[in-house]
């Protein structure tokens, strides 16, 4: 989705991207037909044997292995993610970048009651939260030893085209659609939602603009009960669908306050969020 959204900003500007893409792949149809777009097909632990003469401005790392509830904890798993992370700018170096950029997750805080800054302390709660917090770390050190611009996006919550199927997002757009009322929580926890349109534009000025080994949370900055967002989604998808709220119980440490702070984010780089939430979920 984010891989995508970056095309989609940085194309028209006639920049010539450079996709490394997962062999595996079910979505590399998503990426458009382009003279300035070129795909190499790699699996995330062969970075280092890439051999391509290209030369690049910036690196923007998205991949991770394993996402899903089960693999979170999968610590061997998690633990060579961190690795790749390093392979993945290594290979950066290799291609004469002056920019990195690394995507972190909300997971590196753990539970919170306040809007996530740049330099709050952190807590994981679980292997992959963990992971990306080491992966980071580890990423800024190498960074400053190869001579690289380094930052780091924690991201809350994404939407947008080209989503995965098991977000909550698609689930309660598909269920909907199918003339199904979803099984849902109480959906009382204030969550931060972000189009990936303007996640990606966030990740360029960034890129261009941000201060060098800075790490930045990054939503709209605006929170909303989960309630509110998914009667946006109903009311525009199936209005007549009533929803029906308690169904599921929360899972084990559901965090129920996810807001980021974008102060720092919007001074450093002039970026600021454009898609409301009802806007962006039309279509999808």
């Amino acid at each position: 989705m984010l891989g995508n959204a970056l095309i989609r900003m940085l194309l028209p500007n006639n920049n010539r991207i450079i996709c490394i893409e997962r062999p595996d792949s079910k979505r590399i149809h998503t990426i458009p037909k382009d003279k300035n777009i070129t795909v190499f097909r790699c699996p995330i632990n062969k970075y280092l044997e890439l051999d391509f003469n290209e030369s690049c401005d910036i690196f923007i790392h998205l991949a991770w292995d394993n996402t899903t509830k089960e693999g979170r904890n999968d610590v061997d798993c998690q633990l060579g993610n961190v690795q790749h992370t390093l392979d993945a700018v290594r290979l950066a170096y290799k291609l004469g970048c002056k920019a990195f950029i690394g995507t972190g997750s909300q997971a590196e805080y753990g539970i919170k009651n306040e809007p996530l800054t740049c330099d709050m302390p952190v807590n994981p709660l679980n292997g992959y939260g963990i992971a990306k917090f080491t992966a980071g770390k580890f990423a800024g050190i190498l960074c400053k030893q190869l001579g690289i611009k380094f930052n780091w996006m924690r991201i809350l919550s994404m939407y947008g085209p080209n989503d995965g199927e098991n977000t909550l997002i698609s689930y309660v757009i598909r269920e909907l659609k199918s003339g199904h009322s979803p099984e849902l929580t109480n959906c009382e926890q204030v969550w931060d939602y972000i189009h990936c349109d303007d996640a990606a534009k966030a990740f360029i000025a960034v890129a261009e603009r941000g201060i060098n080994d800075k790490t930045y949370p990054l939503g709209s900055g605006r929170g909303r009960r989960l309630r509110e967002y998914i009667e946006d989604i109903r009311n525009q998808v199936a209005p007549e669908i009533s929803l029906e709220f308690g169904k599921k119980a929360y899972y084990p440490h559901q965090p129920m306050y996810l807001v980021a702070d974008i102060s720092e984010l919007e001074k450093d780089t002039g970026w600021k969020p454009q898609i409301k939430f009802y806007e962006g979920t039309k279509n999808l």
